[in-house]
């Protein structure tokens, strides 16, 4: 990663770019449908296995045990140790899920 200082010590470094990609996240308690964001040329894998304490989701809609939506947030953080299973789907999928 590249470092640029800035006079007064401000450090600016590189853009992380990232893909959505849209995805139905399976927690503990609640079903999240929304888009993880991936580095191009990576896996959503790679994207779990990070050593971070959560996962962003964007365009989050957290549903209930019988799938009724209860919660909708632009953003929001999953704690990783909350995650049972990931599904990434297609447009397609997420269309047929509304």
């Amino acid at each position: 990663m590249v470092y640029e200082y800035e006079g007064k010590g401000k450090i600016f470094t590189d853009v992380v770019r990232k893909h959505p990609l849209p995805a139905l996240i399976q927690t503990v308690t609640h079903q999240i449908r929304g888009y993880v964001h991936v580095s191009p040329g990576e896996r959503v894998k790679n994207e779990l296995d990070r050593n971070e304490l959560f996962l962003a989701v964007t365009a989050a809609e957290i549903m209930d045990a019988s799938g009724k939506v209860i919660y909708q947030a632009p953003f929001i953080a999953v704690r990783r140790e909350q995650i049972v299973w990931v599904i990434p789907l297609d447009e397609e999928a997420k269309a047929s899920h509304e």
